[in-house]
C-alpha cells in the first residue's frame, strides 16, 4: 500500500514583514510522525517588501517541494488550492487620531440619519398619540416616553450587532460579522484570480 501525505492549506494567514513562512504555518499535515515533523519545518517562502499587502501561495508550489523530498509518497490535497498571506503593517502615530475622527464621523452621520428618519415618519406625533392613548391627556411633556425609547433604540442596536465593544453577547454571528466575512471572501477570490492571471501571463 502506497504511503500518503495529506495536505490541507489554510485559507489565509496574517504575517509580518521579513517573516519566514514554514509549511506548518499555512497547512495542516497528516502523515507518519517522522515525515510530519520534517514537513512542518519545510521552508516555503519569505515575506518581502515587494509583496505589498497580499501574497498568494499555490498548492502546486507546495506539491513541487514535497515531490523533491518524498518522491515515493502520494500527495493528497484537501480544501483550498491557495493560501493568502496578508501583511500586517505597523500603525502610524496618528492612527488613534484617525480612529477618533472616523468614529466621530460615523457617530454624527448615524445620529443625523436617525433624526431625519424620525422626522420623515412624524415620530413625535406618533409618540404624542401613544401618550394620549395611555394617559388620556394632551399638551403634557412626553419625555417619560421619549427617554426610555432612546435608550431602547441604543440597546436594540447592541442586540442586533451582538457586540459591546470587542465582547460578543453570544456565539451567534451578527449581520456585520457575516458581511465582513463575505467581504473577506470577495477579497480572497479577487486576489487569487489576479495572481493566477499574472502567472498565466508570465508563462505565455
Amino acid at each position: 500500500m502506497a504511503q500518503v501525505i495529506y495536505i490541507k492549506l489554510k485559507h489565509h494567514k496574517t504575517v509580518q514583514m521579513n517573516e519566514k513562512i514554514y509549511l506548518r504555518d499555512i497547512a495542516w499535515i497528516q502523515a507518519d510522525e517522522e515525515v510530519k515533523r520534517k514537513l512542518e519545518q519545510l521552508f516555503v517562502s519569505e515575506v518581502k517588501k515587494e509583496d505589498l499587502t497580499y501574497k498568494v501561495l499555490d498548492i502546486f508550489t507546495i506539491i513541487e517541494k514535497l515531490r523533491k523530498i518524498y518522491p515515493e509518497y502520494e500527495i493528497e490535497t484537501i480544501g483550498p488550492a491557495q493560501t493568502i498571506l496578508k501583511l500586517q503593517k505597523k500603525h502610524s502615530k496618528i492612527f488613534p487620531l484617525y480612529v477618533v475622527f472616523i468614529w466621530s464621523l460615523l457617530f454624527i452621520g448615524s445620529a443625523m440619519a436617525i433624526v431625519n428618519f424620525h422626522y420623515d415618519v412624524s415620530m413625535e406625533e406618533v409618540q404624542e398619540r401613544i401618550h394620549y392613548m395611555i394617559t388620556g391627556e394632551k399638551g403634557r411633556s412626553i419625555l417619560w416616553f421619549q427617554i426610555p425609547y432612546s435608550f431602547g433604540l441604543g440597546f436594540g442596536m447592541i442586540l442586533f450587532f451582538n457586540h459591546i465593544f470587542k465582547k460578543k453577547l453570544n456565539e451567534e454571528p451578527s449581520p456585520l460579522d457575516i458581511e465582513m466575512h463575505n467581504y473577506d471572501e470577495d477579497i480572497r477570490r479577487y486576489v487569487t484570480y489576479h495572481e493566477n492571471e499574472l502567472v498565466e501571463r508570465d508563462e505565455d
